[in-house]
């Protein structure tokens, strides 16, 4: 019997009614940690109100929100390096269901802030592992299309928060917050059962010792699709595990600095403006005619998806590199474009911009980054790009808050040059992975 390897499995078995089937249980919940991250926006006046607190102050359960997300991204993504990544989202999900619903009851503001701390807990660490394994369970020739793919449910999530939002306010709500987490909690709660429909994934199967398991796991991926089973056996190869430095060190650590500094950049600029853009257009006075209200937050919302479609044509037509940089610089020409114009239909048409493109460097990101790491890396490597971009969001509304106070035209100028130095930090990484297989 020949020898075998999960990439000749892999793509072997193809893309199909299984990967369909993980890109809509993944999705679901990736609808779900978009609207928990986006809902600190919306949900800050009311809680405001509820409480009797200053806006800053009802902002803290974002600022508390990120604490949790960084500690999430950074810890979990380790985790799932060590125990295995089905286990670990499972564990999870299922604290994003519970503590995000939690949110919904809280009875004072400090027991909230706990909610919101254990809620960013657990989507930190979904968002990373998602990507690791979702990448683990794909062809090289497809990956890229679909991971960017994965990434387009952020803007589903986007949307379904700004209407929760904005039926909360049409009804006049008196305790809105409440009503949005709960909308917030339901597809985790749905994307939970499904989960354990998930097996593990083949690469860490195999790196653990467990090749029958791993080709088991392929032979069901290559069944569900409609492919005959490659006859072989899988090579053991078990390895030991390497520390969470290995990622600083030999061939890894220049790319690692840099994607890192990629990933912080990046999410201080979407940050900076999603968390501020919605009291700015629907109760800060700001925007012209018909960019105010939640109506156009819903149309910025929409015109994310066509980013991610051309993200996930870019990636693999162009390759992962060229495709961020293109994105990263289209997103600064829309953030320098919104802050100097006047005219409200070039500065609508500069807010779609910025919303298309700012949407498709997420996408690309996610592609890139965890195929730049080994498996025994994979998670950790995301994990820590995780903790970056929570790093990101929690800069953006503190450091930025006082340029934002002052001036908000002043602030996307900023925004612009932090996307630009991403744009240079990616074309200094020295290697691109387009259709390249996993190590």
């Amino acid at each position: 019997m020949r020898n075998l390897t999960i990439d000749e499995a892999l793509n072997a078995a193809g893309t199909g009614a299984f990967q369909r089937r993980l890109f809509l249980i993944f999705g679901l919940v990736w609808t779900a940690d978009a609207m928990q991250v986006l809902s600190i926006g919306f949900t800050a006046p009311s809680i405001a109100k509820t409480f009797g607190l200053s806006l800053p102050v009802a902002l803290q359960t974002g600022t508390i929100f990120f604490v949790g997300m960084l500690i999430g991204a950074a810890g979990f993504g380790r985790l799932a390096d060590r125990i295995g990544r089905r286990n670990l989202l499972i564990i999870t999900v299922l604290m994003d269901a519970l503590f995000g619903l939690a949110s919904a009851f809280a009875s004072d503001f400090t027991m909230l802030l706990v909610f919101r701390f254990l809620t960013g807990l657990a989507v930190g660490g979904t968002l990373p592992v998602d990507y690791a394994m979702m990448a683990e369970f794909l062809p090289a020739n497809r990956r890229g299309r679909w991971l960017v793919g994965l990434e387009g449910f952020w803007a589903i999530g986007t949307v379904i928060v700004a209407l929760a939002a904005w039926y909360a306010a049409v009804n006049e709500m008196a305790d809105a917050w409440r009503f949005i987490f709960v909308i917030t909690a339901l597809p985790a709660l749905v994307g939970l059962a499904l989960r354990f429909w998930v097996p593990e994934s083949p690469f860490y199967l195999l790196r653990t010792g467990r090749p029958d398991e791993a080709k088991k796991v392929l032979d069901q991926i290559a069944t569900t699709n409609g492919k005959p089973v490659v006859a072989g056996k899988l090579t053991e190869t078990r390895e030991p595990r390497l520390p969470l430095s290995a990622i600083f060190a030999g061939p890894y650590a220049r790319r690692s600095w840099l994607i890192l500094a990629a990933w912080l950049l990046v999410s201080i600029a979407y940050y900076g403006i999603f968390v501020w853009l919605p009291g700015k257009l629907v109760s800060g006075g700001e925007g012209y005619g018909y960019l105010r209200g939640y109506g156009f937050l819903v149309l910025l919302a929409l015109a994310q998806i066509p980013g991610y479609a051309l993200a996930a044509w870019g990636v693999e037509s162009w390759g992962r590199k060229p495709t961020l940089i293109a994105f990263l610089l289209l997103s600064a020409a829309g953030c320098f474009l919104y802050a100097v114009l006047a005219d409200p239909v070039w500065i609508g048409a500069a807010m779609l911009l910025m919303s298309f493109a700012l949407l498709g460097t997420w996408g690309a990101l996610y592609a890139f980054t965890p195929e730049l790491y080994p498996t025994p890396l994979r998670a950790s490597g995301m994990g820590l790009a995780g903790a970056m971009a929570r790093l990101g969001g929690l800069l953006a509304p503190t450091l930025v808050g006082a340029i934002v106070a002052y001036s908000f035209n002043l602030a996307l100028g900023l925004f612009a040059l932090i996307l630009l130095l991403g744009a240079l930090a990616t074309a200094a990484i020295d290697v691109e992975t387009k259709q390249k297989p996993l190590t």
